[in-house]
């Protein structure tokens, strides 16, 4: 392949970011367990991403944010990768994720922060401790990155 081509191929390959924050938690903890309504938001999570085969499924280490991702994880019949929030090198991960479709979830605070780290902005404050619902993409082909916010219920 020329180096033309491999250029062309590597700018032209989207890679797809998903952001979600943890579900509804029990207690205050350091480390609880979903509720049941958290639990059916994460199989809420499962139906919503049923169109979209992850390539990589990523969670702090933390029982809530697995517990979230699990079911979609089991759909994709994937591993659950986790990943600490404090040592995420965003350049590395963005390489490592080059033409992929990639799950995170963080939390209230953690998720808008590495959706600004990924898109070079400072434009998503952090997520109010009652809203469950905010899914963040961000999708960049070669150096063009766009960004949404859904929230859902």
């Amino acid at each position: 392949m020329s180096e033309s081509s491999q250029f062309s191929k590597q700018t032209n390959e989207s890679t797809v970011f998903y952001f979600i924050r943890h579900a509804e938690k029990e207690g205050n903890s350091s480390n609880p367990h979903l509720t049941e309504i958290g639990l059916k938001r994460a199989e809420n999570w499962s139906r919503i991403f049923s169109e979209i085969n992850f390539d990589l499924i990523y969670s702090t280490d933390y029982v809530r944010t697995i517990q979230t991702v699990t079911p979609v994880a089991h759909k994709n019949k994937k591993e659950i990768e986790t990943y600490s929030f404090r040592n995420i090198n965003m350049q590395q991960f963005r390489k490592d994720c080059i033409g992929k479709k990639v799950l995170i979830a963080g939390h209230m605070n953690t998720v808008p922060t590495l959706v600004n780290q990924l898109i070079n902005q400072d434009i998503y404050p952090d997520i109010d401790e009652d809203n469950f619902g905010n899914l963040y993409i961000v999708t960049i082909v070669g150096e063009f990155i766009t960004h949404q916010l859904l929230k859902l219920p």
